[in-house]
């Protein structure tokens, strides 16, 4: 009987889904908490939407330039490692092929099953060496353009999640009334994306909006609190 092609769906842009959810969580929250503090201080509009406007684009290209710096610290680990390891497949081959015959023992192989794969290994260096990196050191070669891209995709996701707060003192001169309104919208923002979080990553949608929500609730009433017992 025909068969059927076995189509397996792997999630593989998990970089890409870590780097938004840090953007997006901290545009969401910080510029909510900031926006919820001022008003429970002062009752201007203007100054809290100034204020929201330099912390979104600070904290736009900070977290953008932490998430370039760590992404070429990862390149530069990978590429440090892997020239220890040519060193050592050249000076200490029997050393790597007994470490490359452990791996696939641990796996249930034999030793004799395994001495045509380190063999055949041993004829292919670059390959050897690749098969090090990821399978004694657990290293994955990173993308070349991941700091770029990781820094855009931070930032971009931490200016889309700071203007859903500040937009309603954008369009409102009332303090009070921007506040319920971008306390509306940001909880409901933050519960559609701890949502589509919570599908992307595995965890469970509900568990991880709810989550979502109470984190962000808890950092814009912790500083309304604050704000309002500082000014009082």
């Amino acid at each position: 009987m025909p068969q059927t092609p076995h189509i397996e769906r792997h999630f593989t842009s998990s970089e890409v889904v870590r780097d938004i959810v840090i953007g997006m969580s901290d545009g969401l929250t910080v510029p909510f908490a900031l926006a919820a503090g001022l008003t429970g201080a002062i009752n201007s509009t203007g100054i809290i939407v100034t204020a929201g406007l330099a912390e979104i684009a600070a904290g736009s290209i900070a977290m953008g330039l932490g998430g370039y710096l760590a992404a070429r610290s990862d390149a530069e680990h990978y590429a440090k490692e892997r020239e220890r390891e040519k060193k050592e497949v050249a000076e200490i081959p029997h050393e790597e092929m007994r470490e490359v015959a452990e791996v696939f023992q641990a796996y249930g192989l034999t030793e004799d099953e395994t001495w045509p794969i380190v063999q055949a290994l041993r004829r292919q260096p670059s390959n050897w060496i690749d098969f090090m990196m990821r399978f004694e050191l657990g290293l994955e070669k990173p993308d070349p353009k991941r700091a770029v891209v990781s820094a855009f995709t931070i930032a971009g996701a931490y200016v889309a999640g700071g203007f859903i707060p500040l937009a309603p003192y954008i369009f409102s001169h009332s303090t009070s009334a921007a506040l319920l309104v971008s306390v509306a919208m940001t909880l409901t923002a933050l519960v559609i994306f701890g949502f589509v979080k919570g599908r992307f990553t595995g965890t469970k949608p509900i568990r991880s909006a709810l989550q979502t929500a109470l984190i962000g609730s808890a950092a814009a009433g912790a500083a309304f609190a604050i704000a309002r017992l500082i000014s009082a």
